[in-house]
């Protein structure tokens, strides 16, 4: 076993990483391997994991997380086993494994061998050992796990470890090799960069900046951390930081430069300085972003610090076009001029303009003769700052590559303003520098609409607006892409807005429309100049991330389409999303816009990616069907099973425990699954479609989904006859004549369900055909035949008892129940649903015995029983809660609300009602509207209405 927790909690069987499972159960790992090879007490565990107010269940969890990770360290452990490794100990567990197998181990040896080393005078030599142990961390300690559970002391008390070590190294620094000290220099800043008010630690920073030959950065680092120090605390720098700037300033020897101080001369010589691009005549919309630009300024004060502004945003969104809109409203504030430099970040030739070329293209507009430049970067930076220092001056940095593209660039003058645009996140910039970051996202509707108008004018756009709002939905409201299908429609006068519309409409889906001149007006060149930035990890989940159907997608579905854990996963999608390649729409889901994942399909269908893309979409759809498949299993545990071959290696199913997250995943992967059943209708085998149609059937129908049902069902039944597939056809064929049914398609209706029922007798399916007799039987209740449904009844019941299917018997029982209370045999009903409850009652099944309680208190409230009624529907809703089944709850609160108005009791009627219709509301199911009449009206629903509600929910009980 290898186990790493100085950065992401990691561990290792041998050669394979393991996934270590749930938040809680990683973090309980992370506080055993900090305290390895002693006792962790259960009261530390649950204080750790859950703070103050453990819940009752923590102790439980806790031994369930353990059990897990045994198994997981210890495949062959037999179910009772000692563990070698995770024992128990001392009231709670110890981790005891090889020290040397856990890096926070072997960093606290090195330190140790490091503080020997030092003690017998060989410094340079512990520098070494302490870089070496520096080289171990790889994040804050336990990176990933919850902030709340990573802030404790028990972690932060480790990052204190590497702070100490690093300055120990650090005052050790000029006894060591060069290549030592500049391995501990590049330490240093980084950590200068996360405490910038570690007064001991940037001062022992500008010490080993001035023993490597960086003077100058030296005494800019004291400047800056003064005047954080006064700007944030109030305070002058301590005896530390002065002791550091007097000791750089004896090391340093006066030269030409810093002697002659040209920068008076200069200042009076040079002409003022205009070197914004041109502004876009054309310019449109960003109103909103324009507006915080404005208060920004509004706020500062004449001596404000430097202002920085990033802007951000994805390929194509318009930051240049922003930034240099912008820099122009605002010049007259900046009297001393404007500095303007195209870095390159993303050229589609891949030549990156560096800061060394842009210092010395200012440093010449500001006027210093060559003779004069400095000779480092670290030089020339703190000339520019002092040439700018007292000056009013506007700077733009476009296209920066990252943070350390533009950080010798910035001035350190007040009054100055520097905008940077870039495709990736700055954070630095904003961490380190205190930017005011900006992402720029999709224009809005009205603002592309003026776009559009400005380039190719109002009247046109006027004439046919409804093409007009095609374009700009086909083209992504992404500026670049409007901006060039503009262009094509300017330059061909004769063409109609429509005939533009129906040219994009018939690529959509593809970047086949957006082609240009240049590769700056390409949209497969402008995407590609970020996607060659990746690393080609990240580079090969963006491919494969352009397979996924949906609007977004989970981290558990990146994970299956990548073969990798999610925190091997987590640096990559950081790097995605850095590069605005992908959003995170919500913590832990991640979508991409249309165009782009167009541009990443295209990657993904390659030659020399067909392979791989063919795998990992394989591993998808099993992944969405097995998971669908036992969310609903959970959920409608009555239902028959659909038997589903086993999903392919790397599938990886997500697992649902109960009802509650069951309801949680359908809900948040909906828009995912239906994606899904029409891209394997359409691009797949087919088999998936119907089978994850038929897997949420009866969920789409709960929530009041018809119409999207209907839909969802016809895209399988096409994908199944397509296939000859006959059990697929017959549980469409089912499924289609049900929601006809809901859709008061009576004809329809019963051609599918006739279909279905030949078909499912055909291949041998029993309690297929019982099932599709039972709709047959609803139907004939909608129509007042409830003779003829009753004999679909009986033969229901017939092919569930050759089959042995006991709740469909019991599901069967209640719905005859049912049947003899529409047809007034209110004591036959009773009869019926109290063998249903049983039934159920005995196979565990608490959704059927919820149906058949309901049914037994509407029987009881039409004979006059209201209190029995009551206590009936009582049960059903209890239960219907139990089992997180929203609307068949909202439906047993309407028949309690129905029964306390037979009561005379309007006030619980009126309050029962409320309830129904705030969940009924809460699913957008369409039965809220007559539950809503009934509260204003507090009258009650005709009976043919609530018939009709019950009928229906009786059908998948």
């Amino acid at each position: 076993m290898k186990f790493c927790v100085l950065g992401p909690v990691r561990a290792w069987r041998g050669d394979t990483e393991l996934d270590l499972g749930p938040p809680k159960q990683r973090a309980l790992l992370a506080l055993l391997l900090v305290h390895a090879g002693r006792p962790v007490s259960f009261d530390e565990i649950l204080g750790t994991l859950w703070g103050e107010s453990p819940p009752d269940t923590a102790v439980n969890v806790v031994h369930r997380h353990i059990g897990a990770l045994r198994r997981l360290f210890e495949p062959d452990l037999p179910a009772r086993g000692t563990s070698r490794w995770l024992i128990r100990s001392s009231g709670g567990y110890r981790l005891d494994v090889d020290p040397q197998s856990i890096d926070l181990s072997r960093f606290r040896s090195l330190r140790q061998e490091a503080a020997r080393l030092a003690e017998l005078d060989r410094r340079g030599e512990a520098a070494g050992k302490l870089l070496e142990a520096l080289s171990l961390w790889h994040g804050p300690t336990a990176a990933g796990i919850s902030p709340e559970i990573r802030s404790q002391q028990t972690f932060t008390t480790v990052d204190g470890e590497r702070l100490s070590a690093l300055k120990s190294a650090a005052e050790w620094v000029p006894a060591a090799e060069p290549a030592v000290a500049e391995g501990v220099l590049a330490a240093l800043r980084q950590a200068a960069l996360e405490h910038p008010l570690d007064e001991v630690l940037q001062a022992r920073l500008m010490l080993v900046l001035a023993a490597t030959g960086n003077q100058a950065e030296a005494l800019e680092v004291y400047r800056s951390v003064r005047d954080a120090l006064a700007g944030d605390l109030g305070l002058d720098p301590g005896p530390d930081l002065r002791a550091a700037q007097q000791q750089v300033l004896r090391l340093m020897t006066p030269t030409p430069q810093t002697a002659a101080s040209p920068a008076e001369e200069q200042r009076a010589a040079a002409p003022r300085l205009a070197q914004l691009p041109a502004d876009l005549a054309v310019f449109a919309g960003r109103r909103h972003e324009l507006d915080q630009f404005r208060t920004l300024l509004s706020e500062s004060a004449e001596a404000r610090p430097a202002s920085m502004v990033t802007i951000g945003g994805m390929a194509g969104v318009g930051k240049t076009t922003l930034a240099v809109h912008w820099a122009h409203q605002v010049a007259h504030l900046f009297p001393d001029g404007q500095l303007y430099a195209d870095l390159r970040g993303f050229h589609p030739s891949g030549v990156v303009t560096s800061p060394a070329e842009a210092m010395l293209s200012f440093l010449d507009a500001l006027g210093v003769p060559p003779h004069r430049v400095p000779p480092s970067l670290e030089s020339q930076a703190a000339l520019f700052r002092s040439l700018l220092a007292g000056r009013r001056m506007l700077i733009v940095l476009d296209n920066a590559r990252d943070s350390e593209h533009v950080r010798s660039l910035l001035p350190g003058a007040p009054g100055c303003l520097t905008i940077v645009t870039s495709r990736h996140q700055l954070y630095d910039l904003v961490a380190a520098q205190g930017a005011t970051a900006v992402t720029l996202d999709l224009m809005p509707h009205a603002e592309a609409r003026e776009l559009l108008s400005r380039r190719i004018g109002a009247a046109r756009v006027g004439l046919e607006p409804r093409a007009a709002a095609d374009i700009i939905e086909l083209s992504g409201r992404l500026p670049l892409i409007l901006a060039m299908v503009s262009a094509r429609a300017a330059m061909n006068r004769g063409f109609s807005l429509h005939s533009i519309a129906d040219e994009l409409s018939a690529s959509h889906g593809s970047l086949d429309a957006f082609s240009g001149e240049s590769p700056r007006s390409d949209a497969r060149s402008v995407f590609a100049w970020s996607y060659r930035t990746l690393t080609p990890a990240a580079a090969r989940l963006f491919r494969l991330m352009g397979l996924h159907p949906g609007p977004d997608c989970s981290l558990a579905a990146a994970a299956c389409l990548t073969r990798q854990t999610a925190a091997q996963l987590r640096p990559q999608l950081t790097e995605l999303l850095r590069a605005h390649l992908i959003v995170e729409t919500v913590p832990g889901r991640f979508g991409c816009h249309d165009l782009l994942r167009a541009y990443a399909g295209e990657l993904a269908q390659q030659p020399e990616s067909a392979e791989e893309t063919a795998r990992a979409r394989c591993r998808l759809y099993d992944h969405y069907l097995h998971s669908a498949h036992a969310a609903s299993s959970v959920l409608f545990p009555g239902r028959e099973r659909l038997e589903l071959e086993p999903p392919v290696v790397g599938a990886d199913p997500v697992t649902v425990l109960d009802q509650p997250a069951a309801v949680a995943w359908l809900d948040t992967e909906l828009a995912v699954l239906i994606a899904a059943i029409e891209q394997d209708a359409r691009h797949g085998s087919g088999r998936r479609s119907w089978q994850l149609a038929t897997a949420l059937e009866l969920y789409l129908d709960r929530i009041g989904s018809w119409q999207v049902q209907w839909d969802v069902q016809s895209t399988a039944a096409e994908a199944a006859e397509r296939i000859g597939d006959r059990h697929g056809e017959a549980c469409t064929q089912r499924s289609l004549g049900f929601v006809n049914g809901r859709l008061r398609r009576w004809a329809e209706a019963d051609l599918h369900l006739n279909r279905a029922l030949e078909l499912f007798a055909e291949i041998g399916d029993r309690d297929g055909e019982a099932r599709a007799h039972r709709l047959s039987a609803i139907l004939a209740n909608q129509r007042k035949r409830h003779h003829e449904a009753l004999d679909h009844y009986r033969i229901a019941s017939e092919l569930y008892r050759s089959s042995g299917w006991a709740s469909g018997q019991a599901s069967v029982h209640n719905e005859v129940g049912w049947t003899h209370i529409l047809l007034g045999e209110y004591a036959e009903a009773v009869v019926r649903c109290r063998q249903a409850i049983e039934g159920h009652r005995e196979i565990g099944d608490r959704n059927g015995q919820a149906a058949a309680w309901d049914s037994l208190g509407y029987a009881q409230h039409h004979m006059g029983e209201y209190d029995d009624a009551l206590s009936s529907f009582g049960h059903a809703a209890r239960l219907y809660r139990l089992t997180c089944d929203r609307y068949l709850e909202a439906d047993t609160l309407v028949h309690i609300g129905d029964a306390q108005l037979a009561a005379g009791r309007d006030g619980p009627a009126a309050q029962a009602w409320r309830q129904a219709l705030e969940i009924l509301d809460g699913i957008g199911h369409p039965d809220a509207d007559p539950v809503r009449d009934k509260v204003r009206s507090l009258g009650a629903r005709s009976g043919s209405d609530a018939e009709r509600s019950s009928e229906f929910r009786h059908s998948f009980g």
